[in-house]
């Protein structure tokens, strides 16, 4: 097995070029296709139930169990099956505190595979790498394919995590997003256990040092958001909030780029260049021009560069404890408000929520946006019982005095092909009264069914438009969707039946209440 070790991204991209991995955009990005899987694929991952850490877990849906067994024969056969291939290696590190820092290595199969890595995690001076000791290794063969008869996978495709060994396994998928959640997965194991929230949020800071985070899933516009010209972008996807403040797990973003424009995010659109890796996107052949706007391959596009492509970034990625935090929800019903102040109380029953809805393409067989509720916003990368992850927040809310709003991104006017997207200007307004205090000097009216208290006026923002209801021309359609959507919430969230009385009576309340 020929190894190459720490290659800088210029070389790695020569290596991606000459073995046909992918081709040279017009602005010297790397564009590339992963194949069948143009997302993440949840029913491949496993955890390893192990007596170590058996009784840590929070099994189920999320985290199935695979044996010992069958993991050590898929990795023997994993490393069998690199052994004649070239590989990449990237000795790297998650975590700007170095307080928590964990050494990471990956060991890649493709050389655009190690160039997504060195861009997304943090990078180490040449004395660390030069003694760099991993405490979590992955190694990525998306070559091999599992056999389930054989091997207990569900498909040909493999992301199994080991907390035991510190060693994650990835096969069957080209998807490179699956080597960045695994470690976001391992990092969400470790920090809570040392008394850090480890978070599915991007962060931002302001001239003053004023930070903020945004929570929300693929699609709700946490990284569009947060990339915020007139603010510092401390990271867009994964943080830490331990007792000093807030740090950035890694050193990258990943941004999904579908429509991506000059007009709505520049400093996304100037970051592909070269050193970026766009995944599915479609490229003239011919100009080598890029066609943000297509969806031929998925609408799971996606950029992957380091964070300093966009101008003025915090470095390194921390910030002080937040002041406001913003929970982003896409809502594909349209009857959602477009902002909401939430108390700690309310803030934890919609961390535990994290309603939105999963739109087309971020993993495989969602054609068309569902409704969804996420734990924590990151339920499929939870290794542990989500009490613990809100149970923190709360906590930090609550000694930390951080404002708290529920934002919509989704649809107003109708539902989901009716409706209209609430447009980026009047999202970016709603946030900037946020963060800037303006929402703390309005009048609030109380949403009975949702159970929230709405502002009736922002700043550039349409008041009618704030009353999500005053936008459809049916009114009773729009009543009726309303209960609908808070039944929604209400069946969810009697998978919470241990949580203090307080947090249930937090949620929605219909008009005609369901019996369970």
């Amino acid at each position: 097995m020929t190894v190459y070790r720490n290659l800088p991204v210029p070389r790695l991209v020569e290596e991606s070029i000459t073995r046909e991995e992918g081709i040279l955009t017009s602005t010297g990005a790397l564009g590339v296709k992963t194949g069948k899987y143009t997302g993440r694929s949840p029913d491949d991952k496993f955890i390893v139930d192990e007596p170590n850490t058996r009784e840590k877990i929070w099994w189920g849906q999320v985290n199935r169990p695979i044996s010992e067994e069958k993991f050590d024969l898929l990795l023997k056969e994993t490393l069998k099956y690199l052994k004649n291939k070239e590989t990449f290696v990237f000795d790297g590190y998650a975590c700007v505190d170095k307080k928590y820092r964990l050494p990471i290595r990956f060991i890649n199969q493709l050389s655009w595979h190690n160039i997504f890595v060195q861009q997304l995690f943090l990078k180490g001076n040449p004395e660390e790498v030069k003694n760099h000791q991993p405490a979590f290794t992955i190694i990525s063969a998306p070559g091999f394919k599992a056999s389930p008869q054989v091997h207990g996978t569900n498909s040909e495709a493999f992301i199994i995590l080991n907390f035991d060994k510190m060693i994650g396994i990835i096969g069957g998928t080209y998807y490179a997003g699956e080597m960045k959640k695994s470690i976001f997965s391992v990092m969400n194991y470790l920090l809570p256990q040392k008394n850090v929230l480890s978070m599915h949020c991007s962060a931002n800071m302001g001239t003053e040092g004023d930070t903020a985070l945004f929570f929300g899933l693929s699609g709700t516009g946490k990284t569009t958001l947060s990339a915020d010209p007139e603010r510092q972008l401390i990271g867009d996807d994964q943080h830490g909030w331990s007792d000093e403040g807030i740090f950035n797990i890694e050193g990258g973003l990943y941004a999904k780029c579908i429509n991506l424009s000059p007009q709505d995010e520049p400093q996304i659109w100037e970051a592909i260049r070269f050193g970026s890796v766009i995944e599915n996107v479609v490229i003239d052949p011919l100009t080598r021009h890029v066609d943000f706007a297509r969806d031929d391959i998925t609408e799971n596009t996606r950029a992957g560069f380091p964070v300093e492509f966009i101008p003025g970034a915090v470095n390194p990625g921390i910030g002080n404890h937040p002041e406001t935090i913003i929970f982003l929800t896409a809502d594909a019903f349209g009857v959602f408000p477009l902002v909401a102040r939430l108390d700690k109380s309310q803030a934890m029953y919609h961390f535990l929520s994290g309603y939105t809805s999963k739109l087309a393409g971020t993993e495989r067989g969602i054609i068309e946006p569902q409704a969804t509720f996420s734990t924590c916003f990151s339920a499929p990368f939870l290794p542990l019982p989500p009490k613990v992850y809100a149970q923190q927040l709360g906590e930090k809310i609550e000694r930390h005095n951080s404002r708290v709003y529920l934002i919509n991104t989704g649809w107003i006017g109708g539902p989901y092909g009716k409706g209209k997207r609430i447009s980026i200007s009047h999202t970016r307004n709603i946030v900037s009264g946020a963060l800037k205090g303006a929402l703390e000097e309005v009048n609030y009216r109380y949403d009975p069914v949702f159970n929230l208290h709405v502002p009736e006026s922002c700043p550039l923002v349409p008041s009618e438009i704030l009353n999500p209801r005053h936008t459809w021309e049916n009114k009773n359609d729009y009543d009726l969707e309303a209960d609908k959507l808070a039944r929604r919430f209400q069946e969810n969230f009697y998978n919470f039946s241990h949580v203090a009385p307080e947090l249930v009576d937090s949620g929605p309340r219909p008009r005609i209440e369901t019996i369970h």
